[in-house]
């Protein structure tokens, strides 16, 4: 678990990138929680940071794609596999995600 960046650092709603321990992360905070998605499209290997947040997750902002920010599951195509979604614990103010282990697929490396 490494340390992404301090909570004031996000706005509601709005994707923020980050690299934590060399993996492309993108924080997505709603209200007091936070979620951790790979920065990383699982259609056409863009950036999802560089997307918006819309009623059905978090939008590909090329082809359109939306990810569950619980699940990572594609909730629109023309993306049909999920992305990565990461652990998140909030800790005195920071944002700390663990980037070794997904929690819709088995442990990374």
């Amino acid at each position: 678990m490494s340390r992404a960046c301090a909570l004031s650092d996000l706005d509601d709603g709005k994707p923020f990138a980050v690299e934590v321990d060399d993996v492309a992360v993108v924080l997505v905070r709603q209200g007091d929680v936070v979620h951790a998605l790979r920065d990383e499209c699982s259609h056409a290997e863009l950036s999802l940071s560089e997307g918006e947040l819309t009623s059905r997750g978090l939008e590909c902002w090329l082809h359109g794609s939306c990810f569950d920010l619980r699940t990572g599951a594609p909730s629109s195509p023309p993306a049909t596999e999920p992305v990565d979604v990461f652990p998140v614990t909030l800790i005195g103010g920071d944002v700390h995600v663990d980037v070794s282990v997904s929690t819709n697929r088995d442990t990374k490396n």
